[in-house]
């Protein structure tokens, strides 16, 4: 028997590269923004760095470029006990960044220039074969190519590990894929790429559950989260906490349910869990930064979402 891992991410590692506004330009329009802050993330490595902190046996799968920014993401995901025997490196690509704006109200606005995430594909996932063996849940996302992503998710499945796949940024999936998820985690917009339309977030989850995955969890922000399984819809609350910074809340909600989950908990257990994991990282500036210790989560709310939910996003 080898060695076990409580969650392996395959996925991106990126520079955060952020600025504060006032406000975001309109096209063509100029605006200043703070000093330029620089921050590990990435889909990937925010997730991986999340479930370590709050305690689970971590790995990653991914590349990044022989620069600056590739040593500041090594060292960070080090620093996090995440193990880093398949994080390789791309010699002449530059490490993915992430251009971050900030608003005052804490969300933010991205765009990722991929890098070396672009050059992962099937044989890294063939070399780190072993380590998704002993994984109980493999952990996805697409900011790296999807060969990439199907390939491990096929490893994972045939070793008997859970397969969650974060459909961000939204693309299409084949439906064998979809087939492997369980959960399927999306937010509302990307539910709503996926429905080609948008409504009442448990009426998205039902829908997304009738068309392949296994189950399905769409978050809702400050407004919690939606699970499909079996048993049909449950709505899940977030606690309050005031946000100063939205960058990763997304990622560390999926690492702690993703964590959750390989611990044994019931998917809507791990849910509730996952909802104070993502509340206390919008607390914080950036990414990984403000990532929660298992001490440092909010109390659990004791009462469900209300029994009327915002409408998802509109369709089209």
């Amino acid at each position: 028997m080898g060695e076990r891992w409580d969650v392996v991410v395959v996925g991106s590692v990126n520079a955060d590269l952020v600025v504060g506004v006032d406000r975001r330009p309109a096209p063509g329009e100029t605006v200043l923004g703070s000093d330029l802050a620089v921050h590990p993330g990435g889909k990937g490595a925010n997730q991986a760095v999340a479930a370590a902190r709050l305690g689970g046996r971590t790995g990653i799968v991914g590349r990044i470029g022989d620069d600056g920014h590739g040593a500041l993401l090594r060292d960070a995901l080090a620093a996090a006990g995440v193990e880093l025997a398949h994080l390789a490196v791309t010699p002449g690509v530059p490490t993915g960044v992430a251009l971050i704006t900030v608003g005052p109200d804490g969300d933010n606005s991205i765009i990722v220039s991929p890098g070396a995430n672009a050059r992962l594909g099937p044989d890294d996932v063939a070399a780190a074969r072993t380590m998704i063996a002993g994984a109980a849940v493999v952990s996805f996302q697409l900011e790296v190519p999807l060969p990439a992503v199907e390939a491990a998710a096929r490893a994972a499945a045939d070793a008997g590990g859970r397969v969650v796949l974060n459909l961000s940024p939204p693309a299409p999936v084949p439906d064998g894929l979809l087939a492997l998820c369980d959960p399927l985690v999306v937010n509302e917009h990307e539910a709503a790429f996926l429905l080609e339309g948008g409504g009442d977030p448990r009426d998205m989850a039902a829908a997304l559950a009738g068309a392949g995955p296994r189950s399905v969890v769409v978050t809702l922000g400050a407004d919690g989260a939606v699970v499909a399984d079996g048993d049909g819809t449950a709505a899940i609350p977030s606690p309050e906490t005031g946000a100063v910074d939205t960058t990763g809340a997304g990622d560390a909600f999926t690492a702690a349910l993703c964590l959750r989950i390989a611990r044994g908990d019931a998917l809507r257990d791990a849910a509730r869990y996952a909802a104070r994991a993502g509340a206390a990282a919008v607390r914080g500036r950036g990414a990984q930064s403000s990532f929660p210790a298992p001490d440092e989560l909010p109390d659990e709310l004791s009462d469900e979402l209300p029994d009327e939910l915002p409408d998802g996003p509109p369709g089209g």
